[in-house]
């Protein structure tokens, strides 16, 4: 089989979370690039149309959905609704997140809870539910989790202090390995993506903290990540290219980890 025909996505479903700008607006590009119907979250109206907007206008069938993922309760209606409009659910992209900068001694429990709720407990409710609907009884999907390199190497060489997003993103790398393991027997493949230094809104505290000058020149090549650098990898990891992947967590962030 070619390689254009393993990375077919017609007839796919994605749901991208927090995926109305940044890293999760450029995955749910790629996706629909390669034929996929999109499901898009976010918690604002005006973002989410506008994200809708640009997707529609490349070509891609993409629906909008306004979901506070930190908003537990809010997470299988979602789903439901995302199953009802397109159908069942083949590829999840956990993507929403936040993060809380701040010395370990005045951080606050409600900032530390805030963080782990988005970005661990929510990604477990929404994975739990895919599966339940969609993945575990077709006995097939593909889940893409969104780590950092924070939750490989602690932090930036220079960056703020981030506790509480540093720890979650090492319990997302740990959540894939296991989860990988338990769903493997299903067909279902289950691989993570840690992205080095992408300038977002997320982001941008460092940027101001450090420089972007500095921010660049953290990585052996020299730059940070771009519009265009995770469509490879998620390409790879949601469709049959990558179908012997999984439980890996695929550092994408111009050599840091290397060093």
């Amino acid at each position: 089989m070619s390689l254009t025909a393993l990375q077919d996505l017609r007839g796919r479903v994605a749901l991208v979370t927090g995926g109305s700008r940044g890293l999760g607006l450029q995955m749910a590009e790629v996706l629909g690039e390669l034929g996929a119907k999109v499901a898009i979250t976010a918690r604002k109206q005006h973002e989410l149309e506008a994200a809708t907007g640009h997707l529609k206008a490349r070509g891609i069938e993409a629906v909008p959905l306004v979901c506070d993922m930190g908003e537990l309760a809010a997470i299988a209606p979602m789903v439901e609704q995302t199953i009802g409009e397109l159908g069942p659910i083949d590829i999840l992209v956990n993507n929403a997140g936040t993060s809380w900068g701040a010395p370990t001694i005045e951080h606050s429990l409600e900032g530390w809870q805030k963080v782990l709720t988005l970005n661990v407990t929510a990604m477990f409710v929404v994975t739990q539910e895919v599966g339940r609907h969609c993945m575990v009884p077709r006995r097939c999907g593909k889940v893409i989790n969104i780590a950092s390199i924070q939750g490989l190497t602690g932090t930036y060489p220079e960056g703020m202090p981030t506790l509480a997003y540093n720890t979650s993103k090492g319990a997302v790398v740990n959540m894939t390995r296991t989860l990988a393991v338990e769903w493997a027997p299903y067909g279902i493949n289950v691989n993570a993506i840690a992205p080095g230094y992408f300038p977002t809104r997320m982001t941008a505290p460092i940027d101001a903290a450090i420089g972007g000058d500095k921010t660049a020149a953290m990585a052996p090549m020299n730059r940070v990540g771009g519009a265009e650098d995770l469509k490879g990898v998620a390409a790879l990891f949601a469709s049959d290219a990558g179908a012997f992947i999984t439980g890996q967590i695929l550092a994408v962030d111009g050599g840091l980890t290397a060093m």
